[in-house]
């Protein structure tokens, strides 16, 4: 399990999964709102890792990334 970070009104949970060859993929989920007015946005990506603490780091530095600055990303 991994931590999940709080940025302004978004909350960052990076998220990873073995895959059948060994490697790690990474997702990430970014959840803003309350109660019945919560939207939450998650995001497979591309690169596979070795460890799952690699995957899950590239998945914070993503998500933190995109809250940072929503129309960039």
């Amino acid at each position: 399990m991994h931590n999940n970070i709080s940025i302004g009104r978004f909350l960052i949970s990076p998220l990873t999964r073995e895959l059948d060859n060994g490697r790690f993929a990474a997702s990430v989920s970014i959840r803003s709102g309350r109660g019945t007015s919560t939207h939450d946005r998650v995001m497979r990506l591309a690169p596979t890792f070795d460890s799952a603490s690699a995957a899950a780091m590239f998945a914070a530095e993503t998500g933190l990334s995109w809250a940072r600055d929503p129309a960039r990303a």
